[in-house]
C-alpha cells in the first residue's frame, strides 16, 4: 500500500520491482531522488499514509486487492502497469468472462438503446459487464446487465466508497450488491480529470473485449479502445450516423481494423467462434408482460394513453416502464410517449 501511495498513477518500475524485489518499497526508496534523509521522511509519510487508507477502507466496508495475492484479477497481471493496489466494494469475480462497453456520457436515445441490449444479451450469454458508472452509456450498460440477473464492474475514477456521478446513488448501491466496484484510488479520493484516462487502463486491462458505443472524435472512449489494443483485447465498435458527428469515432476504429457491431452475435462471434445467443438463458427475456401486450409494437404511447387501456395508475405503469425501459424491451419516444420494440430484434 506505502509503494502504490509513494507513485502517482501508472509505474511499470514499480510493478517490476513488485515481481521481482524481495522487499519491493525499499528497492523503489532508492531509486527516488534526492537525499537519503528526505527519502527515508517521504517512504515514512506513506506507511503511516497507508495504514490510515486502510482503516479509512475497512469503516466503508472496502477490501483490498493486492498485486500478487490470489484476489487480484489475473487478467490484469498481463499489462505492463496494472494498479499495485486495487480497493473493492462488492465481491463479483473479476477473473469471470469479461467485456467493456464504454461510450458518450451524452449518448442519445439510440445508442443508449444498443447499449442496453448488448450488455443485456451478454449478461444472458454468462458475461460480466465492465464499465466505468459514468452517465450514458455507461450507466445505461451497467443498468441493462444487473436487470439481467448479472453481474456488473464498475472501475471508478475516485475512490471505490465516493459516488460519481451523483446521479447513479442507487446504481452504485446495486453494482455493489450483484457485482463489484473498483479502483485504485485511496478510500475518499475526489474525482479529478487526470484520475479518468488512468482508470480506463483498468477497464480495458479486466476485459477480454472493448466494445465502444457512440463515440465522437475526441471521446474519451478512444482512449479506452487505444489501450485496449496495445493490451492486446479485441476491439469492436457500432457504427452510427455520419450527420451528427457522434459516431466518428467509432468509424475511424473500425477503419482502422476494429470489428463492427450491429448485435451482441458479433461480440461473441469475435470471442467465442459462435454467432449464436444461448436461447434458453435468454428466454425469460423475451416473456411478454400484460402492458407490452398492450402496446403495438412502433406505435407510441403516452402514459395516460396507457392508464385509459389498461385501467392502471400512471404512478404504477411508469415503474414498469422504467423496468422495461432497461430491458431493452421499449424506447422513449418524443413528447413523453413509449414505443414497444420488435420482440425478436431485441435478442439479436
Amino acid at each position: 500500500m506505502a509503494l502504490a501511495l509513494l507513485r502517482p498513477g501508472p509505474d511499470t518500475l514499480a510493478c517490476r520491482l513488485l515481481k521481482q524485489a524481495p522487499e519491493p518499497l525499499t528497492a523503489f526508496a532508492r531509486r527516488l531522488p534526492g537525499p537519503a534523509s528526505e527519502v527515508h521522511l517521504r517512504v515514512g509519510e506513506a506507511r503511516q499514509w497507508a495504514r490510515s487508507c486502510l482503516e479509512a477502507g475497512r469503516a466503508t466496508g472496502l477490501r483490498v486487492l493486492a498485486v500478487g495475492t490470489p484476489e487480484y484479477p489475473a487478467r490484469l497481471t498481463e499489462i505492463v502497469d496494472p494498479p499495485i493496489v486495487l480497493w473493492a466494494l462488492g465481491a463479483a469475480d473479476p477473473d469471470a468472462r469479461c467485456v467493456a462497453i464504454v461510450g458518450s456520457r451524452r449518448a442519445t436515445p439510440s445508442g443508449l438503446l444498443v447499449a442496453r441490449q448488448l450488455a443485456q444479451n451478454l449478461a444472458a450469454a454468462n458475461w460480466t459487464v465492465v464499465s466505468g458508472m459514468a452517465l450514458g452509456v455507461d450507466g445505461a450498460a451497467h443498468e441493462a446487465a444487473l436487470a439481467a440477473g448479472g453481474p456488473t464492474i464498475a472501475v471508478l475514477g475516485c475512490g471505490a466508497d465516493v459516488v460519481y456521478p451523483r446521479e447513479h446513488r442507487s446504481l452504485a448501491r446495486r453494482i455493489a450488491e450483484h457485482g463489484v466496484i473498483l479502483s485504485e484510488f485511496p478510500p475518499g479520493t475526489a474525482p479529478r480529470p487526470w484520475h479518468f484516462p488512468l482508470r480506463n487502463r483498468i477497464i480495458s486491462g479486466l476485459a477480454q473485449a472493448v466494445v465502444v458505443v457512440e463515440a465522437s472524435e475526441r471521446s474519451g472512449s478512444l482512449i479506452t479502445a487505444r489501450l485496449a489494443m496495445e493490451q492486446g483485447r479485441d476491439v469492436l465498435a457500432v457504427p452510427g450516423s455520419v450527420v451528427s458527428g457522434r459516431y466518428r469515432g467509432c468509424h475511424a476504429l473500425i477503419r482502422d481494423g476494429a470489428r463492427l457491431v450491429e448485435t451482441v452475435d458479433d461480440i461473441l462471434d469475435e470471442l467465442e467462434g459462435v454467432s449464436r445467443l444461448r436461447h434458453e438463458r435468454i428466454a425469460n427475456l423475451s416473456e411478454i408482460s400484460e402492458l407490452e401486450e398492450a402496446m403495438a409494437v412502433g406505435e407510441p404511447y403516452g402514459v395516460d394513453d396507457l392508464a385509459r387501456i389498461t385501467g392502471r395508475a400512471a404512478g404504477t405503469l411508469l415503474a414498469e416502464l422504467g423496468v422495461l425501459e432497461v430491458q431493452g424491451k421499449i424506447s422513449r419516444a418524443g413528447g413523453g410517449n413509449f414505443v414497444r420494440l420488435d420482440a425478436a430484434a431485441s435478442v439479436k
